[in-house]
């Protein structure tokens, strides 16, 4: 049976059966989609949570935000120039462009 684009059978098959980089091209979108909404949320609970603690002086899940911080910030700048290329490397992951 030879393809013809004319006939009602043939114009539904891409309608039923997409093709499949289509489908991949969804699951991609919804995947991404997802884990920057995630992560989304979770740098808007960093600021409430560094609030909090000042504010109140508790940790928040059980887990000092400040003190983390604060060793991840002295990390770095002991790290020297290897610090310095880590903090633009994550620096770069939540910048938008």
């Amino acid at each position: 049976m030879k393809f013809d684009p004319k006939t009602e059978k043939n114009q539904l098959w891409p309608i039923v059966f997409p093709p499949k980089k289509l489908i991949m091209d969804n699951v991609m979108k919804m995947i991404t989609g997802f884990f920057g909404g995630l992560g989304s949320v979770l740098m808007a609970v960093v600021p409430v949570s560094i609030l909090w603690y000042v504010l109140t002086g508790g940790s928040v899940f059980g887990m000092d935000v400040v003190a983390n911080l604060s060793a991840l910030i002295t990390s770095l700048g002991e790290g020297g120039f290897v610090g310095l290329i880590v903090l633009v490397l994550l620096t770069s992951f939540f910048v938008k462009k």
